[in-house]
């Protein structure tokens, strides 16, 4: 029987569905490194590739929420396309999926990493791990730029937030403020305009009558 699809991208209430999205995430949590920028990736492949639950604009778009909200970004993407697919029974399911990888990775780790954190085999796997997560790292931001930048407006944001948290170590919860605010006063503005070129065509055509 065929999902039922509304507009927003929520198919019909399916236990078949909800135990795909606890799944995929599991495997996303359980495979990755590096947090949830590094991630990026993989989500992409997962969620916009392979299954089309969400488009790549979509999931570019959760990241910026993800980073403006509480909690781990991966976690909150999780959540936002777990709740368009099924709602929040949906979105509880996923964030399950990717959570528990972490949990038991982190359990086994505590338990035993102490013992071995010092051999030098040890250091060198993470320093190969850390040098793979700057490299996914990388491709994020490239991503990012491509999605995001579009004219030299934006590029002026772009390079003031990197300027001001680089040089100026001006928090991370500021630099999203900011944006939040230039973006928002920058689509008032336009919509202002765009309102009074219309009022002002309008007086026109009632002179000319």
């Amino acid at each position: 029987m065929e999902n039922i699809q509304t507009d927003t991208g929520r198919e019909k209430l399916s236990f078949k569905l909800l135990v795909r999205l606890c799944a995929v995430f599991f495997k996303i949590g359980l495979c990755t490194f590096g947090g949830g920028l590094a991630m990026l990736p993989m989500l992409t492949e997962e969620l916009s590739v392979k299954r089309q639950w969400v488009s790549r604009d979509e999931l570019i778009d959760y990241f910026a929420i993800g980073q403006c909200t509480p909690g781990i970004i991966a976690v909150n993407v999780a959540t936002f396309v777990g709740y368009k697919k099924q709602s929040v029974i949906g979105a509880v399911c996923a964030t399950l999926g990717m959570i528990i990888p972490s949990i038991l990775v982190i359990t086994v780790l505590a338990l035993f990493f102490s013992n071995f954190a010092d051999t030098p085999s040890v250091k060198k796997a993470f320093s190969g791990i850390n040098i793979a997560v700057a490299a996914l790292l990388t491709k994020v931001v490239v991503t990012f730029i491509k999605k995001a930048v579009h004219n030299v407006f934006h590029a002026l944001i772009t390079a003031a937030a990197f300027v001001s948290v680089v040089f100026f170590r001006v928090h991370t919860v500021w630099i999203i403020t900011a944006g939040l605010v230039t973006g928002l006063s920058v689509y008032l503005y336009e919509l202002f305009k765009m309102r009074r070129k219309t009022s002002v065509s309008g007086n026109d055509e009632e002179k000319i009558k």
